[in-house]
């Protein structure tokens, strides 16, 4: 009985990391941290000042050059009420020289979605032609 006790094997040591307990421990944290960031918006109220200064007004509106589908540009001036079809070269003219008379004359392209993008590339084109430098660019334009 003695000899059956004494041949007991001794178990290695093992010099590995049990890193399940961090993981759970790592998604607890990650679970309450999910939770309470909502609830940590701090807000408090702001007194703002009031103004009697009036919003800037937009000194003019842009002139707005239309691309159909066909390749065709129109031109639709501020006081106009229908867009005036015309070629590049023409157009490029009326632009520059409204250009000359108004640095600050703003162009807006527009395009409907069935146009082709080089259409209203070569649009642009004519519109820097023209020396313009504030050109927007809208889209579904009829």
């Amino acid at each position: 009985m003695i000899s059956g006790i004494s041949r007991r094997r001794r178990r290695k040591l093992k010099s590995e990391i049990n890193v399940v307990p961090y993981i759970d421990v790592m998604l607890v944290l990650l679970i309450i941290f999910m939770v309470t960031a909502p609830l940590l918006t701090l807000s408090f109220e702001v007194d703002l000042p009031t103004s009697n200064a009036k919003a800037l007004e937009s000194r003019q509106d842009p002139v707005i050059v239309s691309v159909m589908a066909d390749g065709q540009l129109s031109l639709k001036l501020p006081d106009a009420k229908s867009p005036e079809r015309m070629d590049a070269a023409t157009l490029q003219a009326q632009l520059g020289a409204m250009a000359s008379q108004d640095k600050d004359l703003r162009v807006i392209v527009a395009a409907d979605r069935a146009v082709a993008y080089e259409k209203v590339v070569s649009a642009m084109d004519v519109i820097k032609a023209a020396r313009i430098e504030k050109v927007g660019l809208a889209t579904d334009a009829r």
